[in-house]
């Protein structure tokens, strides 16, 4: 039994390295030494009787048997996901951990208020939120729902639209009224369009329109600030503005020239028994939305 075990260990790893194609990579993300896992994987190559890896002084290829073997790792790693996923699915009590991954805008601007809402009805809850741009591998990763912008959600995953957006360029009414507003998206080349850090042209319907302004920043919150302050013209998604144009602290432009936008979906793989925890709080995120949609 210990053989065994060692031997599913070292597949693990070797899932790892070549996830990565690096040794480096996979020692630093599973916190071991590199000469450690190196040998780890010679023997799992002895044990197999063929080469897993070929590897060179710059790069780690697998090799057609490596490849074989990571497909049947991955079947393993997916059923120990279930296993335990249904395993902690058991009861009909409201507490416990719901893993969730999700972009920091959208956490910042929705999820925040939810988490705290819904705690509040059930207080034994406790989130806890990756706020990366990583598309997870649900069925790899133990996150138990990712809510994603996307025309093309993943299908063989439940995925459920919440919230279509588009993005829009706005301003102060002060900037504005000193500048003038611009009437057709090449007007854009004579304003301070404040943007993010790779981000060369804005795209409209028919045109991608090269701007440029006196800040680069790679966080739209602050962008927001400063169009707040009449600093310039910002294009950021419509819901983390809607307030401020509702309120008329913001004023849109170029509304009929804005392209066709993406939907947040809650993503989340099929479970035969979901815990009552992780569907309750489904139920309770889609009704949030529908109130948010009912009010437009």
């Amino acid at each position: 039994m210990n053989k065994e075990h060692k031997k599913l260990e070292r597949l693990m790893l070797f899932s790892e390295v070549a996830r990565h194609l690096s040794f480096t990579v996979a020692a630093q993300q599973l916190q071991i030494s590199r000469g450690h896992l190196s040998a780890q994987i010679r023997r799992l190559e002895k044990e197999m009787g063929f080469a897993l890896l070929i590897r060179s002084t710059r790069s780690v290829r697998l090799t057609a048997e490596g490849e074989s073997v990571l497909i049947g790792v991955n079947k393993i790693r997916h059923s120990v996901l279930e296993l335990e996923r249904n395993a902690g699915h058991k009861g009909n009590a409201i507490e416990g951990v719901i893993k969730i991954t999700a972009p920091s805008l959208f956490t910042k601007r929705f999820l925040l208020d939810i988490f705290s809402k819904f705690s509040a009805l059930h207080p034994a809850i406790e989130f806890s939120i990756d706020t990366s741009y990583t598309r997870f591998d649900l069925n790899r990763s133990d996150f138990d729902l990712a809510f994603r912008a996307t025309n093309s959600p993943p299908l063989n995953m439940v995925a459920k639209a919440i919230l279509p957006y588009k993005h829009c360029c706005c301003a102060s009414v002060e900037y504005l009224d000193k500048h003038s507003k611009p009437k057709v998206p090449s007007d854009l080349k004579t304003h301070q369009c404040l943007r993010g850090q790779e981000q060369l042209t804005w795209s409209f319907l028919n045109v991608e329109v090269p701007v440029d302004g006196w800040l680069k920043i790679n966080d739209n919150h602050m962008l927001k600030t400063l169009a707040l302050k009449g600093e310039g013209i910002i294009r950021v998604p419509e819901y983390l503005v809607d307030q401020e144009i509702k309120e008329g602290t913001l004023v849109t432009i170029l509304e009929n020239e804005m392209p066709a936008g993406q939907t947040i979906f809650m993503i989340y793989p099929q479970l035969i028994h979901q815990s009552n925890k992780l569907s309750t709080f489904i139920e309770f995120t889609k009704e949030y939305f529908n109130k948010i949609s009912s009010l437009k």
